[in-house]
Parts: structure tokens; C-alpha cells; sequence
């Protein structure tokens, strides 16, 4: 087999290779912890119920018809603000990127943006929209947008000349040009902020949901936690992590069916 035969079966196997998921034995010690939690503790505790009774908590909160409410809002809101915030992330990304004049102009805003904790910025949103799906979607956008926007706009600083210099030379459009050089170049960035925009997404949902009692996981936790009932609260952190290892397994299919084509790193 020649070196050039090497290299295009090589070429095929990287096209065809199938997106993954992360690998679920890193549970496993947890596994083990609630196991030998439910087999050691014998008296029902206030405080640190078994994990027997966290399962029926949630069980009865299904029955009740109150858990599948506040998932579906809760996720509503996770997909509308990761959306959000990946389009406005790229956007802006790659115009502070791609000139080194509104670099300087915006850079000290972003920095002072990046670090306002959302805690924060709940109150004035609230002013503004009210205890409101909006207000939610505005205070986790606000939030989540950095890790794109950052990524993106240090891909746009390094995307090669040549790249834009083949554009002009077949005149290609701005249209054009985005979407044949300024995509392609840029989707790794995207997906890279975005694998961490995702888990800080879902905490800052919650974060609202608790503070604010807007319909969502977030407010059944707040309402189990004002009622000392802690079987559900601890059940109900046990459905969150479970959204996000869902979360985190959706995005890496997307992101290995996205980037299929290109070679893997060695």
C-alpha cells in the first residue's frame, strides 16, 4: 500500500468516525456512595434522608403532576437562552475580533460585563421585565454569553489571511464570505464555547428559578427547601444532574456529527 492510499483510507475513516458521547463510568464511585448510604443508614434522618426516599419524593412530585412542568420549563428556558446567547456570542465575537479598533473601543465593557455576577443583575432584570419568562431568558443570556463570545473573538484574531485573501480573489460576496470562510473557520470555536456555556446555562436557570419562584426545577427545589421537605430537595438536585449529563451528551453528539469531517487531532 502506497504512502497516498494510506493517507485517503486514513482521509475516509476520519470522515466516517461517529460522534460519541462522554463515558459514564466516572459515576460510578457516586453509584457506589448512594449505595452504601442506603445500606448504612437505618434511622430516617430530617437532614439526610436515604436515597430510597429521595427517589419516592420525586416519584410522588410525578404523580402530582408537578415534576414534568418544572423540567419542561426549566428546559425551555436552558434552550431558548443557550441559543440566544450562542448567536449574539458569535456575532459579536467576531466583529470585536476581526477589528482591532472596536477590540479597544468594547474591551473594558466586556471585561466589566464578564465578571457582573448574575445574582446581580436578577434585581434589575426584574425591574425591567418582571417575575417573567423574559426576565429569565435575559439574566442567563446575560451570563452565559461570555465563554462564545471569548472564543470566538480569539479564533476571528487568528483566522488566517489566506482564508480572506482566496475570498477576495473570487470576489466572493460578505454573505458569500461568511458562510463559506467565516463558518467553517469559526464552528470549533463555537462548539468549544459552547461545551462550556452549557453547564453555567442550567446553573444560572436554577439560580433564578430559586431566587425569583418562576416556574421551573429551580422553584420546586426553593418550595421543598422552605418546607423542609428534604427528601425531595435532594431528589430534585438528583433530576437536575441528571438534565445535565443529558445536556452534556446531546451537545457532544451535535458537536461530533457537526465537526465529523474534520481530522481528528493526534
Amino acid at each position: 500500500m502506497t504512502a497516498g492510499e494510506g493517507v485517503r483510507r486514513r482521509s475516509a475513516a476520519e470522515s466516517k468516525r461517529l460522534p460519541s458521547v462522554p463515558p459514564l463510568r466516572g459515576l460510578l464511585p457516586l453509584v457506589l456512595v448512594l449505595a452504601i448510604w442506603e445500606l448504612v443508614q437505618r434511622e430516617q434522618s430530617p437532614y439526610v434522608p436515604r436515597p430510597s426516599l429521595w427517589v419516592h419524593a420525586v416519584a410522588e412530585l410525578w404523580r402530582e403532576g408537578v415534576l414534568a412542568p418544572a423540567v419542561v420549563a426549566t428546559l425551555k428556558t436552558f434552550a431558548l437562552s443557550l441559543t440566544v446567547a450562542t448567536v449574539l456570542g458569535a456575532i459579536i465575537g467576531v466583529v470585536v475580533g476581526r477589528s482591532r479598533f472596536v477590540d479597544r473601543l468594547s474591551g473594558p465593557l466586556l471585561d466589566y460585563c464578564r465578571v457582573m455576577p448574575a445574582a446581580a443583575v436578577v434585581p434589575l432584570a426584574v425591574l425591567f421585565a418582571g417575575y417573567t419568562e423574559n426576565m429569565k431568558v435575559a439574566v442567563v443570556v446575560f451570563s452565559a454569553i461570555w465563554p462564545i463570545l471569548l472564543q470566538v473573538r480569539q479564533s476571528a484574531r487568528l483566522l488566517s489571511p489566506d482564508l480572506l485573501g482566496v475570498a477576495r480573489s473570487l470576489q466572493l460576496s460578505r454573505l458569500a464570505t461568511a458562510r463559506k470562510i467565516y463558518f467553517p473557520s469559526l464552528l470549533p470555536a463555537v462548539f468549544l464555547g459552547l461545551r462550556v456555556a452549557a453547564p453555567t446555562v442550567l446553573v444560572i436557570v436554577l439560580l433564578v428559578e430559586i431566587t425569583t419562584v418562576v416556574p421551573g426545577v429551580g422553584a420546586q427545589i426553593a418550595r421543598a427547601q422552605q418546607n423542609f421537605d428534604t427528601a425531595s430537595a435532594y431528589g430534585l438536585v438528583c433530576v437536575v444532574g441528571i438534565l445535565a449529563l443529558l445536556v452534556n451528551a446531546l451537545i457532544s453528539l451535535l458537536e461530533g456529527y457537526v465537526l465529523r469531517y474534520r481530522p481528528q487531532r493526534s
